[in-house]
């Protein structure tokens, strides 16, 4: 083995030491992990494993699999542990880099493997999802491993049973995980590949009887099950509301038909401008591309066309195109690196590098609700990354060294600034999630005797349960009279709504305040607003 095949082995376990800090001391988001945590812990107490709700209310958003991780780590361990709920997005996204590893290397070095990976962990929404409880990185690799087994029937001479049953039942996987774009993904793309190569009469070999009836056995069962538990009406939410609805007149995240044409840049940050154009400069020859190179770029493009088409967006929609993006891009870096563009765009991405520090020192000093950024942890994380732009500007103009070489001292960074920004989690829990302010509560309720919990103008309150181990009364800005005939209470609300209540005295956390419910009723009537 190598030195730089042994540096890409280390690397995914340096990618998981640097994610560790983030996976014990990070607190749940809000809108939607802890939701996830609501559902799976109202789903063990209904005993339902494919219809779900929450608080009561029908919950078919989103396909069982992921939900089904987050019972099994309940049912297991007795509490919900981020580092176990953690490892149904970490262990997928390792196995989607290390897929699309294997699957270049018969095309191109060790050494521009290494980047590639480097690079797709490094990036920004794919580092984060693999950090984040959703099903998003579970999806990107089921799509990652169906598009490897269509590709290896489709330039296999030899008969692929394998890649022939797994092809369906990846598909199948990624549905179960997130939702129909598991399937439509691999269809559009195949089918866009197989169209442009000349090779569309060959269509129904991979989309034929097998494929299809492996889907449709699949299907025929999960929709059985859904149907036995939730009823008609669950099953029509599932296969209609949630799905040609969304696709059609989104309900949720509706946004123009170039959302993504915007979101890609932040999406990939900081390695986009690198990026992006080297995406754009294969475009031009996709012609004179290998084979590969363009079931890549075809994967990318009809990714992107397909999801400006549905009226539902989201950034994280796109992470499935990551992977193929990231890697077609290196695989040219060697060809444009003498290039004016590129170099100017490389020098880009290292000058955001210099900025970060001296930017995040202006930003504590100047705005007062961004101050909680002032952590030791986050100071030198940001230096980090200042440091390693500056030697990477070095390396390339001054020591006349190639693109890459640079980017791996940022990418090397990088991968340190994850890492130690981690230790300042613990400071910044309080503005992230709702554990410490639930922490405050329940002690305010032990200290007073109150046996009630109530959450005034908080966004998605109601799944404060999973903390207090109890229902939470949620109340909105207009139904603020009620607060003050409320006995044995205590209330949450944001800081800025104590104003409502006048001079009082509240605890505090982060941007929230605790207090009793007694205290409003004693100056409500008269400071109301």
């Amino acid at each position: 083995m190598t030195s730089i095949q042994t540096n890409r082995s280390v690397y995914y376990f340096a990618f998981c030491i640097a994610l560790l800090p983030i996976v014990l001391l990070r607190d749940y988001t809000p809108d939607n992990e802890l939701r996830y945590l609501s559902i799976a812990d109202e789903a063990l107490r209904n005993r339902t494993f494919f219809a779900f709700t929450n608080h009561g209310l029908p919950y078919a958003d989103k396909p069982p699999l992921y939900l089904w991780f987050v019972m099994l780590g309940k049912w297991l361990l007795g509490t919900h542990r981020m580092w176990f709920l953690s490892l149904a997005s970490i262990i997928p996204a390792i196995v989607t880099t290390r897929v699309m590893d294997r699957w270049v290397a018969p095309q191109t070095d060790a050494a521009t493997r290494h980047l590639a990976q480097m690079m797709l962990l490094t990036g920004g929404l794919f580092a984060g999802m693999a950090v984040t409880l959703r099903m998003d990185m579970l999806l990107c690799m089921f799509i990652v491993l169906s598009l490897r087994s269509f590709y290896t029937m489709a330039t296999s001479a030899e008969s692929q049973r394998g890649a022939k049953l797994m092809f369906p039942l990846y598909m199948f996987l990624a549905v179960f995980s997130k939702g129909p774009l598991g399937l439509l993904i691999p269809l559009l793309s195949t089918l866009v590949y197989l169209l442009f190569t000349g090779r569309i009469r060959e269509f129904g070999r991979y989309w034929g009887w097998r494929t299809w009836s492996v889907l449709v056995l699949c299907f025929t069962v999960w929709f059985a099950c859904v149907y036995a538990e939730g009823g008609a009406e669950y099953l029509n939410n599932l296969l209609f509301h949630q799905t040609i609805d969304r696709a059609v007149d989104a309900f949720h995240h509706k946004e123009p038909f170039y959302y993504y044409g915007i979101a890609v840049w932040y999406s990939i940050a900081p390695w986009s401008l690198m990026v992006v154009p080297l995406v754009a400069a294969v475009a031009s020859k996709c012609r004179q591309l290998p084979d590969l190179h363009r079931f890549f770029f075809y994967i990318v493009i009809t990714t992107f066309v397909l999801l400006s088409l549905i009226s539902s967006k989201l950034q994280v929609y796109l992470l499935p195109a990551f992977p193929f993006a990231i890697y077609l891009a290196v695989l040219h870096l060697s060809r444009f690196r003498e290039s004016v563009w590129l170099n100017i765009l490389y020098a880009i991405t290292a000058a955001i590098f210099i900025s970060i520090l001296p930017l995040l020192h202006y930003m504590i000093r100047s705005d007062a609700d961004v101050a909680y950024l002032g952590h030791w942890a986050v100071y030198v994380a940001s230096g980090i990354m200042t440091v390693s732009g500056v030697m990477a500007l070095w390396l390339r103009f001054g020591s006349r060294k190639g693109v890459a070489s640079g980017l791996r001292v940022m990418l090397y960074a990088l991968t340190c600034t994850i890492f130690v920004a981690g230790f300042a989690l613990p400071s910044l829990n309080p503005w992230i999630g709702y554990g410490a302010l639930c922490g405050e509560a329940s002690q305010m309720a032990e200290r007073s005797k109150a046996d009630q919990f109530v959450a005034f103008d908080i966004r998605r309150a109601e799944n404060m349960d999973v903390y207090l181990g109890q229902p939470v009364v949620t109340v909105d800005r207009e139904d603020i009279e009620t607060l003050f005939d409320l006995k044995n209470t205590i209330v949450m609300m944001p800081k800025w709504d104590l104003e409502y209540f006048g001079d009082i005295d509240a605890a505090t956390v982060g941007k929230y305040a605790v207090v009793r419910a007694d205290q409003l009723g004693a100056v409500g009537d008269l400071t109301i607003k």
